[in-house]
């Protein structure tokens, strides 16, 4: 309830896929990533592609202590710092606006990286540069695609990386663009915790 609460960005790029990551969602995939143990008590996350900030807000409720929220909109930057001024983070927050892309941006040291990124079906290879970004930081990640992306273990694979796809979930489509002909669709999401290769050896017995 205290995600969906939360202001959505008002202004959307069809060519930068900009669907919200409903409340509800949000709030189930940070409990899977809690469950890992990835998410925990003290951790520094990045909100890769933030939007409202809904991702990376909600892991500050959960335990977080700091949460870079990155955007490449300026509406959207402006929209995730008003609501994590109203959830009372603003201290726990550092906004970057990357107009400019993430490629230049130093990132210091986080312990876990979330993304959803976009999916790539108005321009393909959309989501390169969030890949990119997240093999560059060599940290711990978790990602929602679009569950027919059939490219991510193999991208990841190749530079050493175990991916494990472990859910799925329905993805509301909300008519946001003009080309949009129904008032609200769905699409399966589906959800990958990535590990580089530096942390294969310390990562924790789930069995």
């Amino acid at each position: 309830m205290l995600l969906s609460s939360l202001e959505q960005t008002q202004s959307k790029s069809v060519e930068l896929e900009q669907y919200a990551t409903s409340g509800d969602l949000a709030a189930r995939w940070l409990t899977d990533i809690l469950s890992f143990g990835d998410l925990f008590q003290g951790c520094t996350i990045i909100d890769l592609g933030t939007g409202n900030g809904v991702l990376g807000l909600g892991a500050l409720a959960l335990g977080a202590e700091r949460a870079i929220l990155i955007d490449s909109q300026k509406e959207a930057c402006h929209t995730a710092m008003k609501n994590a001024e109203t959830m009372g983070f603003s201290n726990s927050v550092e906004v970057i606006c990357a107009t400019l892309g993430v490629d230049n941006i130093d990132f210091n040291t986080s312990d876990l990286i979330i993304s959803n990124p976009p999916w790539g079906r108005q321009t393909p290879k959309a989501d390169r540069p969030f890949l990119d970004t997240i093999l560059r930081e060599e940290t711990n990640a978790h990602l929602m695609h679009s569950a027919e992306a059939n490219h991510i273990t193999s991208f990841f694979g190749i530079n050493g990386w175990i991916s494990e796809r472990y859910g799925e979930a329905e993805f509301a489509l909300p008519a946001t663009f003009e080309h949009h002909t129904r008032k609200r669709g769905k699409t399966r999401a589906a959800f990958w915790r990535l590990t580089p290769a530096k942390n294969i050896d310390i990562m924790p017995d789930r069995s």
